[in-house]
């Protein structure tokens, strides 16, 4: 009889102990699991943009990198200023911007000029497209840039646009 009680709290103990293993294992599993989500969706970010960009870079054959050449500054093409509504839910955010155009030479100014609308509506509808989140950080800015240079780029026959400066930056 003795062993048989001995065999009953032996398999209680055992039970029990895999009750408590499989609680463990569940919740070093759902640790892991929030890790990794929360890894995707904060970093996601940047990964986001690299694939975007690279579907842009796919679809435009006449993708431009933007020049950092700052010692050998090409011809400035200005714009004047542009305010827009930010993308937001309660439309309440609007962007001032200025900003210059470098040319990568003297002879795309006949051509900005004539085309001065449709680069007037390529920046507006560039600006307007984006969060208060997307543009107030110095990497949301560079993005933009990108942007508007491949854009820019696209319509342009006599010459190539090297990079954008804003010369004024607000946003409320």
């Amino acid at each position: 009889m003795a062993e048989v009680i001995d065999e009953e709290v032996e398999q209680k103990k055992s039970g029990g102990n895999l009750v408590l293993i499989l609680i463990v294992v569940l919740l070093v599993v759902l640790l892991v699991g929030g890790a990794v989500a929360a890894f995707f969706l904060l970093g996601s970010d940047d990964e986001t943009v690299s694939t975007q960009t690279q579907q842009s870079t796919s679809t435009s054959a006449k993708k431009i990198k933007r020049s950092t050449d700052y010692l050998s500054i090409g011809p400035m093409y200005p714009m004047s200023e542009f305010i827009v509504n930010l993308l937001s839910e309660s439309g309440s955010r609007y962007l001032k911007v200025a900003l210059d155009i470098e040319l990568s030479s003297e002879e795309l100014a006949p051509e900005m000029d004539k085309k001065k609308s449709l680069i007037r509506d390529i920046v507006i509808r560039s600006l307007s497209s984006k969060t208060f989140e997307e543009v107030s950080t110095m990497k949301g800015k560079d993005r933009l840039k990108d942007e508007i240079v491949n854009k820019l780029n696209d319509i342009l026959a006599d010459g190539q646009v090297k990079n954008i400066f804003f010369t004024d930056f607000v946003v409320q």
